[in-house]
């Protein structure tokens, strides 16, 4: 069996998915996702220029020696460009691989470990009680776990994923005007003043079962996350994200130190190399990589590994950052893994997203319901794909008051 062709989509209904073909001389193909936010246009021409030209001829069953061929092949290695390309091929490989065998992919890591997978939404509000309404929103139509972004009294502008007026949407944050970034405004002192309350009146209003989780973003040092979480304990966080930039592994040891509240991290990393020693010190709670961004399947199966000996549940990302294939991919994993904790869930099913990828996985009341069909359970109808182009946009950057850039 050979692979004879593979081809390179970008585009979507309101987004820059990078979409990746790969067929076979038996007729058989496979759907890999390459969608690096903002950056789309990168991983695709690594994809048609390098990567997909060494791909002709080989046996697309020999899924692991062709991951260690292009990583191992890269002198230098690692980097969300090169993960993304290298995601999207093993995700492909991996749904041919499905087809063969006539199972869902989930059956191919042995079998399943749960009936459905708790998914959060992400509920957000121009100011606290416009947030409240949110959260309500989300409650009434099932969801267990809800994570929770506020606008900040007397900020000059409304913050991380938060709507500029009350009833706005703040989850889609691409700006598609110009490649030139928004610039936000940060200010650590009052949004500390602030959250600990907000999140108390929240816990005060929704009782003890909901399960609320609130991104930090990476704006804190790691001074004032020890004393952030310190100080929310009360509220009993399912989870803390970001709390400072992940750069940065040794930061986590000073929350761990100051405070008992989860903490997840690592929707921006890229290798077990990442955090590798965030997970074997039992520094964080939920390991956040992404299938696309961690390399594919295969290599972030081994983190699912490795993070379940250290009492680490997954947690991926699932932000609209990823196309409906490489969230196929993590649903298969979700189902699998022994260690899942929750998965990231933000609604991409609009018609015309059903109609470029059509899929029979489905989310009832908060759980992740895997489609039993075989590989991953996501087809592309490429005649849709032939309405959207390339369009550029851009995430905002963060300043503080004075001018000083800051972590987006």
């Amino acid at each position: 069996m050979k692979i004879t062709d593979a081809k390179v989509f970008v585009g979507g209904p309101g987004k820059n998915y990078v979409t990746l073909k790969i067929m076979t001389d038996q007729g058989v193909f496979g759907l890999g996702d390459a969608t690096l936010n903002n950056r789309e246009t990168l991983p695709a021409a690594y994809l048609r220029d390098y990567l997909v030209p060494n791909l002709i001829g080989m046996d697309p069953r020999n899924s692991e020696d062709i991951w260690q061929f292009f990583y191992r092949g890269a002198y230098f290695r690692r980097g969300p460009i090169a993960m993304a390309a290298f995601g999207a091929i093993d995700m492909a490989l991996w749904d041919i691989k499905g087809k063969l065998a006539n199972m869902p992919l989930y059956q191919l890591f042995g079998g399943k470990s749960r009936d459905g997978a708790m998914v959060y939404a992400h509920a957000t509000g121009a100011d606290l009680p416009d947030l409240m309404d949110s959260v309500a929103r989300y409650v009434d139509q099932g969801y267990k776990a809800v994570r929770v972004q506020c606008g900040i009294p007397a900020m000059p502008t409304t913050g991380y994923a938060v709507p500029e007026k009350t009833g706005g949407q703040g989850d889609f944050i691409t700006d598609f005007s110009g490649i030139r970034p928004k610039i936000e405004i940060w200010d650590t002192d009052r949004y500390l003043r602030f959250m600990p309350t907000a999140l108390a009146e929240i816990r005060d209003r929704f009782g003890p079962e909901l399960k609320i989780l609130h991104d930090v973003h990476h704006r804190l040092t790691p001074r004032e996350a020890a004393a952030f979480a310190k100080e929310v304990e009360p509220v009993g966080l399912f989870w803390l994200e970001d709390p400072t930039p992940a750069e940065d592994q040794d930061a986590l040891r000073l929350i761990r130190h100051h405070s008992t509240t989860p903490i997840a991290i690592g929707e921006v990393f890229n290798s077990v190399w990442d955090c590798n020693r965030l997970i074997e010190d039992e520094l964080i709670d939920f390991i956040r990589i992404a299938v696309t961004y961690g390399g594919g399947i295969t290599p972030v199966k081994r983190i699912v590994d490795l993070a379940g000996l250290h009492h680490v549940r997954t947690g991926f990302h699932g932000a609209p950052s990823h196309s409906p294939i490489s969230m196929a991919a993590q649903h298969h994993l979700n189902a699998w893994a022994p260690n899942f904790g929750i998965q990231e869930y933000l609604v991409l099913g609009t018609p015309e997203c059903d109609a470029l990828f059509p899929s029979d996985h489905a989310m009832h009341d908060g759980m992740m319901q895997v489609s039993d069909a075989p590989g991953l359970g996501v087809d592309f109808d490429e005649s849709e794909a032939a309405r959207y182009d390339y369009k550029p946009g851009s995430h905002p950057v963060v300043r503080l008051e004075d001018g000083t850039m800051w972590h987006y």
